[in-house]
């Protein structure tokens, strides 16, 4: 009985870290309320960036709609997740926060809901993405707004850029075209 016991402990450990291993089990909320399921991007390379309306960074929208006209959406696409963390430079609600982005930046690519990047409200999906525990990859800490996080088409992180690196430095351009 304590053998199978232990197998099926085992087991359960075993299956949860393979479940975490990539990116696709995250289900999150647009700026509209409607759901968005990571497991629809399987095959594509992702990058997940924090953001913020009042930030010296903000500019980065204009080269992340960019990237993504560019590259997006079948084979690549980058996910917005507007955070709060930094010096209260996201204030906004998500209505407010998709009216920035489009009359400014004319973002067409997909932005989440409001969240927190860091804290102890810290989003799971942020979690996943900043401790190796669960990504299987490297520790990190969102530094400030417009952290990138480069995920492969596993679904499996395989950087962070700090938000000082524009989304058209020449090191995404090459990861993004990378076969």
């Amino acid at each position: 009985m304590n053998k199978i016991i232990t197998a099926l402990i085992i087991s359960f450990f075993s299956f949860t870290a393979i479940s975490q291993s990539n990116i696709y089990s995250f289900k999150v909320k647009t700026l509209e309320g409607e759901l968005f399921d990571f497991s629809t991007l399987k095959g594509k390379k992702v990058i997940i960036v924090n953001t913020a309306s009042k930030c010296g960074f903000t500019p980065q929208y204009e080269q992340l709609e960019e990237l993504f006209k560019k590259y997006g959406p079948d084979k690549f696409i980058i996910i917005g997740f507007p955070a709060n963390n930094f010096l209260k430079q996201e204030p906004g609600t998500n209505e407010q926060i998709r009216e920035f982005c489009t009359l400014n930046y004319g973002v067409t690519f997909p932005m989440m809901e409001k969240i927190s990047v860091k804290g102890d409200d810290i989003h799971p999906i942020y979690q996943w993405l900043t401790q190796k525990e669960k990504n299987g990859v490297k520790d990190s800490k969102v530094g400030w707004n417009f952290q990138k996080y480069l995920i492969n088409e596993k679904g499996e992180l395989v950087d962070v850029m700090p938000p000082k690196i524009k989304p058209n430095d020449l090191s995404i351009i090459e990861w993004i075209e990378k076969k």
